[in-house]
């Protein structure tokens, strides 16, 4: 996400947390700097002076000047500037309105607006306790109104039935009707789009705005286009009163240009962001946190949220009943702690919200490897017997090279994975009673991630 804005803008705020005196010409010298990285990650031009401008007042002020740790100051400013050029905090969906409230989708094809509309389905399902339906206005491509179906089953919506031959005015108001005498809560209209900007789509689409008056008109842009996101964005400000933006391909984004220039140029905050390819993939936009994001922060809320969305809390609890009654710490219950390690996203989902500094040393791991690697030790524990699984003591060499064949792996790795759980199991037994504190405690006082005991993963 953002990679090589983030690398530049990592590097830089390293330095300018190690100055102790910031004077105009070191202030000159790293907004030098920090305009050149935002210019090659696309940002606009007028977004880029705006903000350097912004940057350097603040920076050559009091805050700075007056302050123990200048160059801690100035880092907090850089990060408060770029959350401010995306937006203040979170900018919340509106669904103040006599259900149905529509929300109009809005944007160019190939931006990924129908699969953003089931995102936002599933969303809006999960987080909001909505009843929502969606229906197609794409004419134009029939495969667009048979993907919305699709993808609307995936996100536990419903779906509104129509045609190539229909007219998209006519497809909203059956839509709408429909919505009405169902109570539906949320009604979501996919439109048409394009493979560039041209009049007929704006004057079909500012006619369907006016049909249905809807609550919400968002624009789902595309952030891997950088410089064409802003002159899109710009066309369809003109023709829509936008009340919000989507960013999807976030997670692919090299350049990061898209997510700092969008708001300032059409005025329209960003509501969401696509962070993935699944149907889940979709997270409300906080302007801060993805600030802290490309300055190599980390985003710990976010980690905190999808760990625990993936954590079965009944599972865990189960296992710290178990472990305190003093039952052992069996292969059953180690497959259990792998597989939950995959529900959580994996482990480049996980490493990209933690800080930079915290991943530089991974960063050179070849994250596919460690990922095959997880997959490899639940392949090698669904190689045995149940017997097998609760009694790790019974495998021996003949049993060994049964599960090896049985994986499709060595001996060797076999081995590993039993040693690997012996830790885990003599870890657990720390646990038991008051261990756990112990334990804590000691970790507390080791330097870095060296005192952390080894993990499955």
């Amino acid at each position: 996400m953002a990679s090589a804005l983030t690398d530049k803008l990592t590097r830089l705020v390293k330095e300018m947390r190690g100055q102790a005196r910031i004077t105009e010409s070191n202030v000159t010298d790293m907004l030098r700097e920090v305009r050149m990285a935002l210019l090659e990650a696309d940002v606009a031009l007028p977004v880029v002076r705006d903000f350097i401008a912004r940057v350097k007042e603040k920076a050559l002020g009091q805050e700075v000047l007056g302050s123990l740790k200048p160059g801690q100051t100035l880092v907090s400013i850089v990060n408060r500037e770029l959350a401010a050029t995306m937006g203040e905090g979170v900018a919340d969906i509106n669904l103040a309105a006599q259900p149905p409230a529509v929300i109009l989708m809005a944007g160019l094809q190939g931006a990924g607006k129908t699969t953003t509309t089931a995102k936002l389905a599933k969303h809006l399902i999960e987080k909001r306790k909505k009843k929502v339906l969606t229906v197609s206005g794409d004419v134009y491509r029939p495969a667009a109104i048979e993907q919305l179906k699709t993808v609307t089953k995936q996100a536990g919506a419903e779906w509104f039935p129509s045609t190539p031959e229909q007219k998209p005015h006519d497809i909203a108001v059956a839509a709408l009707d429909y919505a009405k005498k169902h109570y539906f809560d949320v009604l979501l209209v996919d439109t048409a789009g394009r493979l560039a900007i041209d009049e007929a789509l704006m004057q079909e689409i500012k006619d369907l705005h006016a049909t249905l008056n809807p609550v919400e008109t968002l624009f789902v842009v595309d952030a891997m286009q950088g410089q064409d996101a802003i002159n899109t964005a710009k066309a369809f400000k003109e023709a829509l009163p936008l009340t919000g933006i989507v960013l999807t391909k976030l997670d692919g984004d090299s350049r990061g240009g898209a997510a700092l220039s969008v708001r300032q140029i059409t005025g329209a905050p960003i509501k969401f962001a696509g962070v993935s390819e699944k149907i889940d993939g979709l997270e409300v936009f906080d302007a801060e946190r993805h600030a802290g994001r490309i300055l190599g922060m980390g985003d710990i809320v976010a980690l905190v949220e999808q760990v625990t969305a993936g954590v079965d809390i009944e599972a865990a609890q189960k296992l710290a009943a178990k472990v305190k009654s003093g039952d052992g710490f069996d292969l059953n219950d180690f497959l259990s702690q792998i597989q939950q390690m995959k529900q959580m996203g994996g482990l480049s989902s996980l490493m990209d919200k933690l800080p930079s500094q915290l991943t530089a040393k991974a960063g050179a791991v070849d994250m596919d490897k460690a990922e095959k690697d997880i997959k490899r030790k639940e392949g090698i524990i669904q190689s045995m017997t149940p017997l097998e699984r609760r009694k790790p003591e019974l495998i021996k060499a003949t049993r060994k090279k049964r599960i090896a064949n049985g994986a499709g792996v060595q001996v060797q790795e076999v081995n590993r994975l039993l040693k690997e759980f012996e830790q885990m199991q003599d870890m657990m037994k720390k646990m038991k009673g008051g261990g756990l504190m112990k334990m804590m405690k000691k970790m507390g006082g080791m330097k870095g991630m060296g005192g952390m005991p080894k993990m499955p993963f």
